[in-house]
């Protein structure tokens, strides 16, 4: 994700890059050919340039309005996923009390492992979306035996969701947790498969081709009618006015594509890494650990 660092007017102008380019290009070949070779037939000063841009703009308006409603849901369901594993790592160790007097040590470690198990998860979602491996996150909080376990899963944070519930089970048949104080670590843990459901479901259903291929298409047919309209009134100065045009709606374009996605592991995305180290740290202050990651921090103006 890009933090806000004000309006930067180069790195604008690259991140429409080629397009804006080879807009600038046409169009200086367009006035050449009207100006110097008197081409006139090239100019076609009665395209109604207001109307073609008012409908490609409510057209890319709307796409990017969807494509923004995307993002935002995405990031809705990691503010659930931040929500629901405070609440677990709050209900392990508030919750859970030994049975008998010389269980407080095996009941500490149970909590230590459920609370890490929960963290585990929180990392493997992360490169389960971005679709990267996860098991340089999962080596440091299990155990070789349990990651030997789920190298053979497709879906591994829903696997890990099912040692912890194991676990949960083994709580209260041991008598650490009651009937209700199950039932409500449980529903945590439903909570939190279906925020991991609503994020597959994003990654897993693409914005249909034609929201990217049409309005493409018309703000590239739009570029081009742009100086052969312009020419006549403007002269020279016909770049500089279709330009600036040209590249509004490029940029348009463009902030649509790039928010279509949230989960692919670009600048544009739901900052994953920072949200699942902001979990970490809470989760570790909950068990009373010093040991913290530092929390992440912008890079090149990029929060990731």
């Amino acid at each position: 994700m890009i933090v806000p660092r004000g309006p930067q007017l180069k790195q604008m102008l690259i991140y429409v890059g080629k397009p804006l380019l080879l807009l600038v290009l046409y169009d200086l070949g367009v006035v050449v050919a009207y100006q110097v070779m008197h081409l006139n037939w090239i100019a076609l000063p009665h395209i109604p340039l207001a109307l073609f841009g008012s409908a490609i703009g409510i057209i890319l308006g709307f796409r990017n309005q969807s494509a923004y409603a995307r993002w935002w849901e995405a990031r809705t369901l990691w503010g659930a996923i931040v929500n629901n594993s405070r609440s677990w790592g709050r209900q392990v160790t508030t919750s859970m009390l030994p049975s008998k007097s010389d269980e407080a040590e095996e009941v500490k470690q149970m909590q230590q492992r459920m609370v890490h198990l929960q963290i585990a998860y929180v990392h493997a979602l992360r490169q389960h979306l971005r679709k990267l491996e996860p098991w340089a996150e999962l080596a440091p909080l299990m155990s070789e035996r349990e990651l030997n376990g789920l190298r053979n899963e497709k879906n591994v944070p829903l696997s890990i969701q099912e040692i912890m519930g194991n676990l949960l089970r083994e709580c209260q048949v041991r008598g650490w947790i009651d009937r209700m104080q199950w039932q409500a670590m449980d529903e945590s843990l439903n909570d939190l498969t279906d925020a991991q459901g609503g994020a597959e479901r994003i990654k897993n259903t693409p914005m249909p081709k034609q929201y990217d291929y049409f309005p493409e298409l018309f703000v590239h047919i739009y570029c081009f009618l742009l100086p052969l309209a312009l020419v006549t009134a403007m002269g020279w100065f016909t770049p500089l006015g279709s330009t600036l045009v040209g590249f509004i709606f490029l940029a348009l374009n463009r902030i649509g594509k790039d928010l279509e996605d949230p989960f692919e592991n670009t600048i544009y995305d739901v900052p994953l890494t920072s949200i699942t180290t902001t979990i970490e740290v809470n989760l570790r202050q909950l068990l009373g650990e010093t040991e913290l990651p530092p929390a992440m921090v912008p890079i090149e103006g990029v929060l990731w």
